[in-house]
């Protein structure tokens, strides 16, 4: 039992120390307190989730989710279960994972259905998994449209060489009955010296394909789109507080 309780004491200081440090914003120095108390208890709740919060602000996502994923199934029977599942959407939403970022908004209000900024967040999850399915939609819409142009100027480069083939043959074919003429004129009066020559060339179509331009004037416009977009969801995400609480 004194063994025990040693171990639970210094638990409990190195998380303290931790605490103090995370409030001061040296994350550094919280994180390594926080890892000692793991190693004096890898069960330590408290480590762990504050852990999932340095990480966090420190913007190492993965981290993040790392810490609170194991703390999550034990916590989220406590008190404050809600706050663990509402860190790890925000966490999810950083990195635009935005199904599993929705699951743990929902698990949140679980536990808390009345948690307005919990609910806030939730819908903002929605809207941009929303505005994902729909451009990828649209990208494999545009990457279908582009493969129908490139058929289409294949096409049109294989009609213009059978043109120039055909505009070739005829010119041999003219140069031929030239040749011809001639020597017929020749057989008949030795004496003139005016022939009369033919010729002509039928010059290929002139195709002006107009799919390449409107194809890169829309992709220049898709991504004017999606940089604003970036900007208006990190805008909003900076809005969305941490719900640190850390004990």
């Amino acid at each position: 039992m004194t063994v025990l309780t040693a171990f639970a004491q210094a638990d409990r200081s190195q998380v303290r120390r931790g605490n103090r440090d995370f409030r001061k914003e040296k994350y550094q120095e919280a994180e390594i307190n926080y890892k000692k108390a793991l190693v004096t208890d890898s069960l330590s709740n408290a480590a762990g989730y504050n852990l999932g919060n340095t990480f966090f602000r420190m913007e190492n996502f993965t981290e993040a989710d790392k810490y609170y994923s194991s703390v999550a199934d034990s916590l989220g029977k406590e008190k404050h279960g809600s706050d663990i599942y509402h860190n790890m959407g925000n966490s999810l939403l950083s990195q635009k994972k935005y199904a599993e970022a929705i699951e743990a908004f929902k698990n949140s209000l679980r536990r808390n259905p009345d948690d307005m900024e919990t609910k806030s967040n939730l819908a903002y999850a929605q809207k941009m998994l929303q505005d994902q399915q729909q451009n990828q939609d649209q990208n494999q819409d545009q990457n279908q449209d582009q493969n129908q142009n490139q058929d289409q100027d294949q096409d049109q480069d294989q009609n213009r060489d059978r043109n120039k083939d055909q505009d070739q043959n005829d010119n041999k074919d003219q140069d031929k009955n030239q040749d011809q003429d001639q020597n017929q004129d020749q057989n008949k009066d030795n004496n003139d010296d005016k022939q009369d020559r033919r010729g002509g060339e039928t010059p290929p179509p002139k195709i002006t394909p107009q799919a390449a331009q409107q194809m890169l004037q829309a992709i220049q416009e898709k991504e004017k789109e999606t940089q604003e977009k970036v900007k208006k969801e990190k805008a909003l995400l900076l809005k969305s507080k941490q719900k640190e609480k850390n004990w």
